[in-house]
């Protein structure tokens, strides 16, 4: 008999974020996260890994955009809740508007 392993659903949910500051923003959360956490990042891009998922960052001149994965919608909620803290902490100086849009990852193929 040939037995599959059961497959985990990722859920995912994406925000674009209008801020001249998406670049200082990226590197703030990768550099602080990196303390305990595995974290990879440039000026553009960056990637952190949490034990409920994985937060990835992209910077462009206007937008940051932050798209989280996680196996199920507790983690997620979890996953939205600590970045979105500690983004908000970040930028004290201006108001970010955070819209959470999610999917499934079947919704990507």
């Amino acid at each position: 008999m040939n037995e599959q392993s059961p497959i985990t659903p990722q859920i995912l949910s994406v925000a674009k974020i209008e801020t001249s500051n998406a670049s200082r923003y990226l590197q703030q959360l990768c550099k602080h996260f990196a303390h305990k956490r595995p974290v990879s990042f440039d000026p553009n891009s960056g990637s952190i890994s949490f034990t409920v998922g994985t937060c990835r960052l992209e910077a462009s001149n206007d937008l940051l955009t932050i798209s989280l994965e996680s196996a199920d919608d507790e983690q997620m909620v979890q996953l939205q809740d600590v970045v979105v803290r500690h983004l908000v902490r970040f930028a004290f100086r201006e108001e970010l508007h955070i819209d959470w849009q999610a999917s499934t990852a079947s919704d990507e193929n």
